[in-house]
């Protein structure tokens, strides 16, 4: 077992999303998964029906005792859900500032519910931007965090957040248009384009979460970061095509096709 990650992210009932998704992701690459929950949700496969924030203490604690003991060679961090939520980690992760961290923007849920507030998306843009290693919002997170039009130029939304602090982005696609998936790393330097064709389903429940984790598994296992975003981007794309058809609504991807790109 290669690669220690540790998540920082919300609880998904349902098991599709948040750190569910994450422990799945992280595992199936072979990676080891510690967490640090933020909030619990009450979610299935058709929406967020209530929130209960974790203390911002046991925040805290969670991260500091996991990172004091086992460590982790890369953060990942989702679900922030409050501003307090994210001072709290901000300050949690003060002693340890050379540890790699992921920085999955978690405004909105794929059912639409909200998961933070204008408090939440003004914190992420002013405190976390400048932590993180690299930022993976989807395109509506990448106009909300640049009041840019991602839709029609996300490469130039994401050179916006660069100069607001991020040192990479990783724009997805999910969100756009055509028979075309692109999701496209920018950094300072370069553009990096990753394409798939895009599978028309339903089933796409926490494939942000995933995505973002199984870039996290990449960079803790040795990986460039281009190199852990390719394989982050196919990881999840055979993901979605495996996915098992569970619930009503907007149900999990099939997170067990990911082991296919697990290192040896």
């Amino acid at each position: 077992m290669k690669g220690r990650v540790l998540i920082i992210a919300g609880s998904d009932s349902g098991g599709g999303a948040g750190i569910q998704a994450d422990i799945k992701t992280v595992t199936a690459l072979g990676g080891y998964a510690a967490t640090a929950v933020t909030a619990i949700t009450v979610q299935d496969t058709k929406g967020v029906h209530a929130v209960h924030p974790v203390p911002d203490e046991i925040i805290r604690e969670q991260i500091r005792v996991v990172l004091e003991d086992i460590g982790a060679d890369c953060i990942k961090i989702g679900m922030i859900g409050s501003a307090g939520s994210g001072r709290a980690i901000l300050n949690a992760l003060k002693p340890w500032p050379d540890i790699p961290l992921v920085l999955d923007p978690v405004l909105v849920a794929t059912s639409g519910d909200s998961l933070g507030d204008s408090d939440v998306a003004e914190l992420l843009r002013t405190e976390f931007l400048g932590r993180a290693s690299v930022v993976t919002p989807n395109l509506p997170e990448l106009e909300a965090l640049t009041g840019q039009n991602a839709m029609q130029d996300p490469v130039g939304a994401a050179r916006s957040l660069i100069g607001m602090g991020a040192k990479a982005v990783l724009a997805k696609g999910g969100h756009g248009e055509g028979d075309l998936l692109l999701d496209q790393l920018v950094t300072a330097e370069q553009v990096y384009r990753y394409e798939n064709p895009r599978i028309e389903t339903r089933h796409t429940h926490g494939t942000g979460c995933s995505l973002a984790s199984a870039l996290a598994t990449g960079i803790a296992q040795g990986l460039t970061l281009p190199e852990a975003c390719e394989r982050a981007v196919a990881a999840v794309h055979a993901a979605i095509a495996a996915a098992p058809g569970l619930g009503q609504g907007h149900g999990p991807i099939g997170h067990l096709a990911m082991s296919s790109w697990k290192r040896d």
